[in-house]
C-alpha cells in the first residue's frame, strides 16, 4: 500500500478529483496548506502599498491507494494538476505499513 501525497494548486482540486474517482479511488484527504518551492512566493500591491507574500496558497491532496494502483494515480494527478507553469506543486509516495478502518476493524487492503 503507499500513501500518495500531492501539492497542487487550489483551481486544480475538481480535474484531480474526477480523475481518481474514474479510476476507482474511494476517498482522499485534502487540507488547504501554504508554502513555497523555486517559485519563491511573489509580491502584491495593497492600497498603493507593495508586499511580499512568501507562503502561497496550496493544497495538499492525500489519497491512500494499493501499490499496483500508485503509477495510474500518479500519472492521473500528474495530468490533471498540470497547467506547465512554475508553482504546479509535487508529488510524494510513501510505504504505509498498516490501515486500520476504525469502524469496522478491517485491516490493510480491506480498510482501504
Amino acid at each position: 500500500m503507499k500513501l500518495i501525497m500531492a501539492i497542487i494548486k487550489p483551481f486544480k482540486l475538481d480535474e484531480v478529483r474526477e480523475s481518481l474517482s474514474a479510476l476507482g479511488v474511494q476517498g482522499m484527504t485534502v487540507t488547504e496548506v501554504k508554502g513555497f518551492g523555486r517559485q519563491k512566493g511573489h509580491t502584491e500591491i495593497y492600497r498603493g502599498a507593495e508586499y511580499a507574500v512568501s507562503f502561497l496558497p496550496k493544497l495538499k491532496v492525500e489519497v491512500a491507494v494499493k501499490a499496483e494502483m500508485a503509477d495510474a494515480v500518479i500519472a492521473a494527478i500528474t495530468a490533471k494538476a498540470k497547467t506547465g507553469q512554475i508553482g504546479d506543486g509535487k508529488i510524494f509516495v510513501t510505504q504505509l505499513s498498516q490501515v486500520v478502518r476504525i469502524r469496522t476493524g478491517e485491516t490493510d487492503g480491506d480498510a482501504l
